[in-house]
């Protein structure tokens, strides 16, 4: 039997109460759903020639509606891979120099941090594709989304990672420098695995929102999902279909980045145990405890 040290289960009269409640929730949403769904049918957007240019391969429209959706999201996936890995590269190195930077410096380092995590993503991509080019940085679309989803992301690794690292046990940074282990040794080769593998879910989360913010480069004219579902809705005129079909491409993408997570994370804890699982079987001073009793 298991309690729970943050509040006290609930007794009968309580779990009826809960069940009664999520029932009457039930039911409303189902009520709303049903309500919705039929002002939809009165308004004809279930009607075959709302959904033929998706769904139904003889329609006429149906492979240049997929064509560009397909060029859409390998756009958007190019973007959003390029900024993940820049993010995490920037990031990473921001945080190490917050960690090791003097006192004189760091001030700078949590300057820069708080000064990017303050500032909306979308003035960041606004600001890379419209005042950089004035500068003499003429760049495709592609790099000034880049850009300015890595300005803001990468300041948000790095306090991820600060987190992670800073989590730690102060033991471990202890018995590392009594090996003598320089400082940069012990950040690379002990403290910084563990702080990825400690807050891989945090990590994540944030890819997956690069990912999402990928969306936000129609507003530099960025040939994306979303900015390509729209030019389709102006020629086809059915936007729920489409905005739907969208909407499960991302959720398709966003659970296959969550599965992949997940399946990385299965493999460091099984590597992490079958590396214990060794030094226990070959350590002497284990061996010869066991000798003596």
């Amino acid at each position: 039997m298991t309690t729970s040290v943050l509040y006290d289960a609930p007794g009968p009269r309580t779990r009826r109460r809960v069940l009664l409640g999520s029932a009457a929730a039930g039911v409303l949403l189902a009520g709303v759903l049903a309500l919705v769904g039929n002002r939809l049918a009165e308004k004809g957007q279930f009607d075959q020639d709302k959904w033929a240019p998706l769904t139904d391969p003889s329609s006429d429209d149906f492979v240049d509606v997929w064509n560009l959706l397909g060029d859409a999201l390998v756009n958007t996936l190019v973007a959003a891979a390029l900024a993940m890995a820049f993010s995490l590269v920037i990031g990473t190195g921001l945080a190490v120099l917050r960690i090791t930077a003097g006192r004189s410096w760091r001030w700078l380092v949590v300057g820069v941090i708080e000064l990017f995590r303050g500032i909306p993503v979308v003035i960041l991509i606004f600001f890379a594709a419209r005042v950089l080019p004035g500068f003499g940085v003429d760049l495709p679309n592609l790099w000034f989304l880049v850009i300015g989803l890595t300005a803001y992301n990468s300041v948000i690794i790095a306090e991820i990672v600060r987190a992670g690292v800073n989590s730690l046990p102060k033991g471990q940074r202890e018995a590392a420098e009594s090996l003598g282990l320089r400082r940069g040794q012990v950040l690379s080769v002990i403290l910084l695995p563990q702080a990825f593998r400690a807050m891989l879910p945090a990590l994540i989360s944030q890819l997956v929102v690069v990912l999402k913010d990928t969306s936000l480069g129609f507003i530099i004219s960025y040939e994306e999902t979303v900015r390509t579902a729209g030019i389709i809705i102006q020629n086809l005129s059915n936007p729920i279909q489409v905005y739907f079909v969208v909407a499960v491409i991302f959720i398709a993408v966003n659970y296959a980045v969550s599965r992949l997570a997940i399946y990385v994370e299965r493999r460091l804890s099984q590597g992490k145990k079958t590396a214990t699982a060794t030094l226990s079987a070959t350590d002497p001073a284990g061996a010869g405890t066991g000798g003596g009793g």
